[in-house]
């Protein structure tokens, strides 16, 4: 109830009753005695509103009472509806560590939920939310999977938030943060982030760049630093021992190993190839059919025949059979026995 309408409605009916009293019932005056106490003489009219009066004063004071609390209960929704919307807001920005404390039953259950949960809102809601905050973090989140970069610091996100993640490959991709930038300062980027620079510096860094950081190197990174040993274009010079050990940085099979060997076979000089996988033959037993395939694959006949008499009768008969064959005077390629 509005207490200024309600006001003006009070007086009006008082001085209407005043007014009736004193001018159709009496206009005597007279005096009242209440537990021994003698009031004042006064017309009958003005004894009939003081009731009145009273009624309205303590009307007002329950109504303004009530007013206060209702204010105070309305104000800590306000407040829970402002820690929804942040909820909601970072549960959008995925953020990891979430918890809102909540004045109100009614949000309790709805915060809990929210603050425990991901949300992945739809293309239809940024133009259905009027929310300004909420429109805001809409607007980023879909900049940044259209390849934009935007600003994060505000919204205090970890370095593993899948949004800073690619918001760093956005600034990548877009030239404001370089890979060698990226390599300097690997704890304040995603892996992925980093194995990606990695993998883009390859066709040029030197190889103290690329053993430096040789934990973020893959198979085809790999094969990327082999294409460049003794290249025409940025060529590259590695020891055997380097080499080793980017290989050895790797999970690789056999398989891998013999691919490797047919790889280094069009640029590296074959002293060193065959030297390389005699080394790798002798500290990895995967590496010892790569090092016969290499044998072979250069024409080194009699010292893989001579490797391949040391084992046993069930092993290698793919290589067997190629030396045969080749004892024949038959010319196969040494990859249809792979």
């Amino acid at each position: 109830m509005y207490i200024k309408r309600y006001t003006i409605a009070s007086l009006i009916l008082i001085a209407l009753v005043g007014w009736y009293v004193y001018s159709y019932i009496s206009q005597d005056i007279m005096t009242l005695n209440i537990f021994g106490i003698t009031l004042p003489a006064m017309p009958t009219a003005i004894w009939v509103i003081v009731p009145i009066l009273i009624l309205y004063v303590a009307s007002v004071f329950h109504m303004s009472f009530y007013s206060i609390l209702s204010n105070f209960k309305d104000r800590k929704y306000d407040k829970d509806y402002e820690k929804i919307i942040d909820a909601v807001a970072e549960a959008y920005l995925a953020k990891e560590e979430r918890e809102h404390s909540y004045k109100t039953p009614r949000y309790k259950l709805l915060g809990f939920i929210i603050d425990n949960s991901t949300l992945f809102p739809s293309a239809l809601l940024k133009s259905g939310v009027e929310n300004e905050k909420l429109q805001s973090v809409l607007k980023v989140i879909e900049d940044i999977k259209s390849g934009e970069v935007v600003e994060l610091k505000k919204y205090s996100l970890k370095p593993q938030n899948p949004l800073v993640i690619q918001n760093d490959k956005n600034r990548y991709k877009k030239g404001s943060i370089t890979a060698e930038n990226i390599l300097s300062h690997i704890e304040n980027y995603d892996e992925s982030l980093v194995k990606e620079a990695y993998t883009g510096i390859l066709a040029t860094a030197p190889i103290t760049l690329i053993e430096q950081h040789k934990q973020f190197l893959t198979k085809a990174g790999l094969f990327i630093v082999l294409a460049r040993i003794n290249a025409s274009k940025n060529p590259l010079e590695i020891s055997n021992e380097a080499l080793i050990s980017l290989i050895n940085a790797l999970d690789l099979d056999a398989k891998d190993l013999i691919k490797i060997s047919t790889a280094l076979s069009t640029n590296m000089i074959p002293e060193q190839r065959m030297k390389l996988f005699e080394i790798l033959s002798e500290k990895r037993e995967d590496g010892f059919e790569a090092y016969i395939f290499t044998l072979f694959d250069l024409e080194m006949i009699a010292p893989a025949n001579e490797l391949l008499l040391n084992t046993q009768e069930h092993e290698y008969q793919n290589y067997k059979a190629y030396s045969a064959l080749k004892e024949c005077g038959k010319n196969f390629n040494i990859n249809l026995f792979i």
